[in-house]
Parts: C-alpha cells; sequence; structure tokens
C-alpha cells in the first residue's frame, strides 16, 4: 500500500505513527533540486526546454518512508502549483502520482487538500473513488458540493463522504441534509481520545480503539459499494 501525502501542509506522517524526528528527515520530493533536475533536465523553477514524461518508476521505493506495511510518499508543493505553469518540479510530482494511480497494481491512497488540482484527466480515470471528509457546519458542506463536481467534471463517478467529529443525531442528520445527493460512507465520531493523540503527535490508530473500529466499518462499507458497481 502506498499512502501519498500531497496536501502542503503535510502531516499524514504523524496521523501514521511516524515519530517527530523520522518525519523531520522526510524530504518533500518538491524540494530536491537535484533530482527534478536530473529527472526533467531542467532546474526547478526555471521556464525553460524539460522533459514532460520523466522517469518516476524507481521513486517510491528510493524516497518512500516504510511503516507497518506502508510506504508513505510525502510530495510537497510545486511553486507553481495552482497557477498551471508546467514548472519541472509540478511536471515530476504530476507524472508521479499518475505513474502510482494507473501504472501500479497496489492500493494507493492520496491525501490532498480541499481541492484535486494535482489530478489530471489521465490520472483521474484510474482513481475508484474520492472520499471527501465533512464536519458539521456550512464550509464543509459547501466544500464537499465543488469537490464533488470536480471530480465529476475529471469523471470520477464515485464520490463518498464521511462525516467526521460527529457528536451526535443532529450533527449526522444535519450532514446527509447537507450533502445532497453524495452517498455517506459512515461517520467518525468526535473523541477526546484523538485530541490526545493529536497533542501527543502519535497515531489515533493506537489511543481510540473505538474510532478504529468505525474506520473499519466505513472501510468494508465503501469496499461493499465499489465490488457491487
Amino acid at each position: 500500500m502506498i499512502a501519498v501525502d500531497a496536501d502542503p501542509d503535510a502531516n499524514l506522517a504523524s496521523a501514521l505513527g511516524v515519530s517527530r524526528e523520522d518525519a523531520a528527515r522526510i524530504r518533500p520530493i518538491a524540494e530536491l533540486g537535484e533530482l527534478i533536475e536530473e529527472r526533467t533536465g531542467a532546474k526547478p523553477g526555471s521556464a525553460g526546454i524539460y522533459k514532460l514524461n520523466p522517469r518516476v518508476d524507481d521513486l517510491p521505493e528510493g524516497l518512500g518512508f516504510k511503516i507497518n506495511g506502508i510506504t508513505l510518499l510525502i510530495m510537497g508543493k510545486s511553486k507553481a502549483a495552482s497557477s498551471g505553469c508546467y514548472c519541472p518540479e509540478n511536471v515530476l510530482l504530476r507524472r508521479l502520482l499518475k505513474h502510482l494511480v494507473v501504472e501500479r497494481d497496489e492500493v494507493v491512497i492520496v491525501d490532498m487538500e480541499a481541492g484535486i488540482e494535482h489530478l489530471t484527466r489521465g490520472t483521474a480515470g484510474s482513481v475508484d473513488a474520492f472520499i471527501v471528509v465533512v464536519e458539521p457546519g456550512q464550509r464543509s458542506m459547501q466544500t464537499a458540493g465543488v469537490v464533488r463536481d470536480m471530480a465529476r467534471e475529471l469523471g470520477v463517478k464515485t464520490v463518498f463522504v464521511v462525516a467526521n467529529k460527529v457528536r451526535g443525531p443532529e450533527d449526522l442528520e444535519f450532514i446527509k441534509n447537507g450533502i445532497g445527493d453524495i452517498e455517506i460512507a459512515g461517520h467518525i465520531s468526535f473523541n477526546h481520545d484523538v485530541m490526545e493523540a493529536d497533542l501527543k503527535g502519535a497515531s489515533p490508530f493506537s489511543f481510540s480503539p473505538v474510532t478504529v473500529a468505525e474506520v473499519n466499518k466505513i472501510k468494508l462499507a465503501i469496499e461493499k459499494i465499489l465490488d457491487a458497481g
């Protein structure tokens, strides 16, 4: 299994239980200037001639951090990630993501910011589903709708919502009413043990068995729906 942290505010390492010391030693791929120049033929940030299809197949094994059977890759933020500019570092990140999703026969989970700018049409066509994590609140409902519409534009037909920090039936009902036609895969209850794990910089997996059980239930529900489709 490969986990990709594609959020500029990268914190997936701590969520997986990587120690603060080990996480600090993981360099985001977007910051590996020598590698980017070697693979694309141009220095990061340059606007000259460079390869649009650099080799990336060896990067997961070479750069990934291994933990509990998971290979973690931290993408980092390209300087022009939201501008549409095909700078060398952006090209490498997009090519790597496409390789992971399209060309490898294994489970790939990508943690993205509230948007799907990392995906192109060629990549999204191989994505089984989007999972939008929402919380009880109007802004979160709006974001879920935006992601759903963007996913459909890219051809991703299956979009799930997972309700997070649910305090009770009223929160769950609010979310169900707010997400419209998006299918809800399940919910995760508000839990002080998860907050405690965050304070200690530890993975919630080892702090909250109740949350782990809820997540496993969501996983089974998603797998059942995808298998039926």
